[in-house]
């Protein structure tokens, strides 16, 4: 992968690039570009491309509108498709403010702000995601239908699952652009599938579940098909996560392993652990970001709804997988779903964790139950939470959690919030199906 200016305008000239795009995302996650001619390329790794910041969901107000692009030059790539003939690549960028200061409200700037904490105290964050998504039928005007193209099940292949094909030219298209996919797989539902790529540093990771989605996007597109990340599509079927397993690493070592401790775990992974569990609530408005993600968020789904953490329970908030060996210690959160937006999610998880550590926090005993299972007050005995019913729910746990909002940062917490009230307000005006079958024949 090349690291340096010159390098990228050599291999740009080699592999006959024309056009480049240069990548950021917005608050909510949106992936947004500004494409350029190759002849601007130099202009553009010197870090002097403007963009019109006014224009961007919570950004800035229309006087104070002109920002910079600064590309980051260990994510250029060439996309593994020409656009009508032509070689794309591109880079994923920050966003500055003209003078150059960093811009508060840049989404990868709060994730290097959360980074250079923990970097602070000793710590580097490793993430390993498990991204799910639908693949629908679209039709005759190239709009996405709720049909989907197999009924496949779990770990189905051809001909019963028949997205098989264009999840195989997924996983080429991300290899050629320097993924190393670990595994791919139908999931529960039909038309449901997984694509899980190997642990990275968090920034890293979070580029690549940016780019994930846009080349998922794109290659279903080729095959006639729309890829959705949307956490709940299909009402009866399981939704869509993001399963995230973490670890933290010191000099190269993982500070999660400890022979010696129960699971393998070592205390600092107990008190992130524990950090988590504390902050969940607050966080989820992060990690599940639209009305559509508590529709995912229910019993009987194999989503879970409690906080709570166990090594064997999959209904739990946490899972703690086996630990054979030093660098397999981590825990999986298996709340987020994909709308979320990668860079705010990491932050916000990874501030709650580092919260954990610093006040050494206990976590308690994990569940061994199904929690589903459980009743109210069996759950309330055992001092198990439930996870926010609707957006709205969490951001008011989030806005009384003075850890999230500082991981967030005023101005990214502020026109969120403010983002979230409208989405709530527009869904709440609206009328659906099913009050249609529920009352307009009987009222």
């Amino acid at each position: 992968m090349p690291v340096t200016t010159k390098e990228i305008l050599t291999i740009a000239a080699e592999e006959d690039v024309e056009l480049v795009r240069l990548q950021f995302t917005d608050i909510l996650g949106t992936t947004k570009n500004v494409t350029i001619s190759v002849q601007q390329l130099a202009k553009a790794l010197d870090n002097k491309i403007m963009f019109d910041g006014s224009s961007i969901q919570g950004f800035v107000r229309i006087q104070e509108s002109d920002m910079l692009l600064w590309p980051d030059v260990e994510t250029f790539a060439i996309f593994p498709w020409r656009s009508n003939g032509r070689r794309v690549a591109r880079l994923i960028c920050d966003v500055h403010l003209p003078d150059g200061r960093p811009f508060e409200g840049c989404p990868r700037y709060v994730l290097k702000r959360a980074l250079a904490e923990a970097g602070r105290l000793g710590f580097s964050l490793n993430v390993g995601p498990e991204p799910e998504f639908f693949l629908f039928k679209m039709d005759a005007n190239g709009y996405p239908m709720l049909e989907t193209n197999d009924r496949g099940g779990y770990f189905d292949l051809s001909p019963v699952d028949k997205g098989e094909e264009a999840r195989e030219a997924i996983v080429f298209a991300l290899q050629q652009m320097g993924f190393e996919v670990e595994a791919s797989h139908h999931e529960v539902a039909a038309g449901q599938h997984e694509i899980d790529f190997k642990h990275d540093h968090a920034l890293a990771t979070a580029d690549k579940i940016l780019t994930f989605k846009y080349v998922t996007k794109m290659i279903a597109q080729q095959h006639g098909l729309h890829a959705s990340f949307m956490p709940k599509p299909v009402f009866g079927a399981c939704g869509s996560g993001m399963h995230l397993h973490q670890s933290l690493h010191s000099n190269g070592d993982n500070v999660f392993y400890d022979p010696n401790g129960h699971l393998n775990l070592s205390e600092t992974a107990r008190h992130y652990i524990a950090g988590l569990l504390f902050h969940a609530r607050a966080f989820t408005a992060i990690t599940n970001p639209t009305v559509n993600s508590y529709k995912r968020l229910v019993p009987g789904y194999e989503a879970p709804v409690y906080v709570a953490w166990s090594s064997k329970n999959r209904s739990a908030l946490i899972r703690v997988p086996h630990a054979v060996q030093t660098n397999s210690a981590r825990i999986e959160l298996r709340s987020p779903d994909p709308s979320a937006n990668p860079y705010l999610a990491l932050a916000v998880i990874l501030r709650c964790g580092l919260d954990g550590i610093a006040r050494q926090l206990d976590p308690g005993p994990e569940c061994f139950d199904n929690i589903y299972e459980m009743t109210d007050q069996q759950r309330s005995e055992a001092g198990i939470l439930n996870l926010p019913r609707d957006i709205m729910e969490a951001i008011s746990f989030m806005s009384g959690d003075s850890v999230v909002r500082d991981a967030l940062g005023e101005h990214v917490y502020t026109h969120f919030v403010r983002a979230k009230q409208i989405e709530w307000e527009s869904y709440s005006k609206q009328v659906h199906q099913w009050e249609l079958d529920e009352y307009l024949l009987r009222t």
